[in-house]
């Protein structure tokens, strides 16, 4: 099998918080697979590790929330990227609301868009979630640029990279 590493090291793409709720339970996760993937419908998919707590909740979910971070909110990125829900609460200090469907919007997040998820796409260890968005927010017009890979290097995962 051919490794990736002498591409993808040569990448800095967008990091992601991606939240989710289903049955009374919320989970949100720290991710760099993500992308648009067509213009017309609109449609993003983000890829949740299996290994993930989020995608346990993620799989029942109907939407999922996609946050961006300003690369200066560090302290999100750690709680999301280097916490894990099986042992940590990570909306007990953190601001949010509900949005369409009970889903869980990240108050300190300046960009974010809810997707109803239309399929689930195994990936291997992961697995990509199709999302139509059903509403979307910039609350800080572009004050920087987005939290990216590079930035989220020094944050060891809660759960060990697959």
């Amino acid at each position: 099998m051919t490794d990736l590493d002498p591409f993808t090291d040569l990448l800095d793409c967008p990091m992601y918080v991606v939240t989710a709720e289903a049955a009374g339970e919320r989970s949100g996760c720290l991710v760099g697979f993500g992308s648009q993937c067509s213009i017309r419908p609109a449609r993003f998919v983000v890829w949740l590790s299996r290994a993930n707590h989020t995608y346990g909740v993620a799989e029942h979910a109907e939407r999922l929330t996609v946050h961006l971070l300003h690369r200066d909110q560090d302290r999100l990125a750690r709680l999301f990227g280097g916490e894990t829900g099986d042992r940590t609460d990570k909306f007990t200090d953190v601001p949010w609301h509900p949005g369409p469907g009970g889903s869980v919007i990240l108050d300190e997040a300046p960009a974010w868009f809810v997707g109803r998820v239309e399929s689930r796409i195994d990936g291997g260890d992961h697995v990509g979630f199709l999302l139509a968005p059903e509403a979307a927010e910039n609350l800080g017009g572009n004050p920087g640029p987005p939290l990216s890979l590079n930035d989220a290097r020094g944050i060891t995962p809660g759960h060990p990279v697959n």
